[in-house]
């Protein structure tokens, strides 16, 4: 799942004592919305790294058939741009469990929309690893999202 470079790279910052925070999601079109998501993220942490869904893992998200927009390769350059962003892994799976458990971040992190107490999986709500981040001393907790902003939302506007 990890490379050997990631893998090191994690390592340094462990050994380092930094606080390595997760977050994930699609980040197709860039907005308002997502900046301000990640830089409350980062403000939690040391290091933030970001999973992002690979093209075929957004096919099961049920976003849409043209969806995503933007190919995998271009979100990453896009979120590696940005300052608050460490690290920014790709990931093939419907979830970020099996990245997660390779990660082992100090705090997992989602938007608004998820319940970080929520103990149900099948429950939209529910944060995927979160049971295996508390189970080794982490911290699971979600930032509220910015009203009016989304991806769906600017592809509507754009098609009248």
């Amino acid at each position: 799942m990890l490379s050997p470079d990631q893998s090191a790279i994690l390592n340094d910052w462990r050994k380092a004592g930094e606080v390595i925070a997760f977050t994930n999601g699609v980040f197709d079109l860039l907005h308002a919305g997502h900046v301000t998501y990640l830089a409350k993220a980062k403000a939690m942490c040391d290091r933030l790294v970001v999973g992002l869904n690979s093209d075929a893992s957004v096919k099961t998200l049920g976003k849409g058939p043209n969806r995503p927009i933007n190919p995998e390769q271009d979100r990453k350059v896009v979120l590696e741009a940005l300052r608050c962003v460490d690290l920014v892994l790709i990931f093939e799976d419907s979830t970020p469990a099996q990245l997660i458990e390779a990660i082992q971040p100090q705090l997992l992190i989602k938007g608004g929309d998820y319940d970080p107490d929520c103990t149900i999986e099948t429950d939209a709500r529910y944060i995927v690893g979160s049971k295996m981040v508390r189970e080794s001393g982490g911290t699971v907790t979600v930032i509220p999202l910015l009203p009016g902003r989304s991806t769906t939302g600017m592809i509507k506007k754009s098609q009248g």
